[in-house]
């Protein structure tokens, strides 16, 4: 594989909360040749909501995980089943798909958490739900007056009535901190991933669809068919699915090479805070929640009284770099929270969210790559986007009447990010600017 970062961007995930509350799953490698309909790369949110949908269409489906289930990031991430899946603002989308093509993505993000509350309910998954939609918190009094004078337009794109809450109103919905007041948008629901990937993967299985791990793709060629190489086996395909994200390697295939930004994402997560804990801090919500600034904070207290806490990751993966976020994590949740700055972190981990040069998903067929599929691109917010993914390349893949709409913003062909390789050093500038904008 070729990728751009350091190894450990992509190492094992280290002490992730998530693991701790699933039993393990175990899926065998890929032994020897085999054949299938259709191949499977990357065993995440998007990777099995295509295998099952696939399966129960009656395809005959083999999905392939580089590592253990749950691996990538669809193991680490925060929980937020939510609108979102593009970092382009509306005017962007305006400019590149029109007003329709806007409003068809406004459709197609309430059509994702959808899709995964839908998966959830069908197949009886316990994932710890709750939350009622998200809140986005004010971090400056500039802030609030910028979420005051955007409410109208949530209520247009996306049919539901958003609540503002005054600075002096944020006590009593159990907000408390250092904050400026909120806009809470009724869509959206916290969960634990984990538990919603083993669901996922429990009915992919027992819709007909093998599942293997440890089944790194380390070559893919066409010959009349897809041949898909592994340590310790081929696949041979008629049609291939990629749903790598930000754990994609430059040449599966060679197309793929810069029209994709892994960044760094990293997580904390406490110690059950105790009753009189959160109510010293005046943080008793159960609401999923992020903050307004551009390198955002997401936050949430979790059913068991543990407190998650989110940021971005570092520019790189070394040692010394880590050393710096797991810092500067920590000193940003005291500052947030500070009757908490005592409480034990039990749990530390980090993964790779993915960034597109035009700043929206992309799914469909890889141009001049005949039966080769991809979905990928989702900006950080891929439960609930990267869940209608794999239900979007299902119906594409096997040519059926679409269940749900392909917004053209997800059809746009991929550009290339500058640099090629080192294309990561344009986060810097890009951090730089965004934490002036902070202030």
């Amino acid at each position: 594989m070729k990728r751009i970062y350091e190894a450990p961007a992509y190492g094992p995930q280290g002490a992730c909360w998530w693991a701790d509350t699933v039993p393990p799953m175990d899926w065998s490698a890929l032994q020897g040749d085999a054949t299938t309909g259709i191949a499977i790369i990357g065993g995440g949110f998007t990777g099995l909501s295509a295998a099952l949908h696939l399966a129960q269409d009656g395809a005959e489906v083999t999905l392939l995980e580089a590592e253990h289930p749950g691996y990538g990031a669809s193991g680490r991430n925060g929980g937020f089943c939510c609108l979102g899946g593009a970092k382009a603002s509306a005017r962007q989308l305006r400019g590149q798909v029109g007003a329709e093509g806007l409003r068809d993505w406004r459709h197609t993000e309430k059509a994702a958490i959808d899709t995964a509350a839908r998966l959830i309910a069908e197949n009886h998954i316990d994932v710890d739900r709750h939350s009622q939609g998200e809140t986005l918190i004010a971090h400056s009094p500039r802030a609030f007056a910028k979420l005051r004078a955007e409410a109208p337009q949530i209520e247009q794109d996306y049919g539901v009535r958003p609540r503002l809450i005054e600075m002096e109103d944020m006590a009593a919905e159990g907000m408390g901190g250092p904050f400026f007041g909120a806009l809470h948008t009724p869509l959206g629901f916290a969960l634990n991933p984990r538990k919603y990937h083993a669901g996922l993967a429990r009915a992919a299985q027992a819709a007909g669809a093998t599942l293997h791990g440890h089944s790194p793709v380390t070559a893919l060629r066409r010959n009349g068919k897809w041949q898909l190489t592994t340590p310790q086996g081929t696949l041979t395909a008629d049609r291939v699915i990629l749903a790598t994200n930000g754990y994609s390697s430059e040449d599966l295939p060679d197309w793929l090479r810069a029209r994709y930004l892994p960044v760094q994402s990293s997580v904390i997560v406490t110690e059950p805070i105790s009753d009189r804990l959160q109510a010293a801090q005046g943080w008793t919500s159960a609401q999923m929640a992020y903050d307004s600034r551009v390198l955002l904070h997401y936050f949430r207290l979790m059913p068991d009284g543990r407190f998650l806490f989110g940021m971005r990751g570092g520019l790189t993966a070394t040692p010394r770099a880590s050393g710096r976020i797991s810092q500067r994590i920590r000193s940003d949740f005291a500052a947030m929270f500070p009757q908490w700055r005592d409480v034990a972190i039990s749990h530390e981990w980090s993964g790779l969210v993915c960034l597109m040069a035009n700043l929206t998903p992309f799914v469909g067929e890889i141009p001049d790559h005949p039966g080769l599929y991809a979905g990928i691109g989702f900006h950080g917010n891929g439960v609930a986007m990267g869940s209608h993914t794999g239900l979007l390349l299902a119906d594409m893949v096997l040519g059926h009447r679409p269940r749900a709409r392909l917004p053209s913003a997800m059809s746009l062909i991929p550009g290339k990010f500058p640099l090629g390789k080192y294309r990561r050093s344009l986060l810097m500038p890009a951090y730089l600017a965004a934490s002036l904008l902070d202030l």
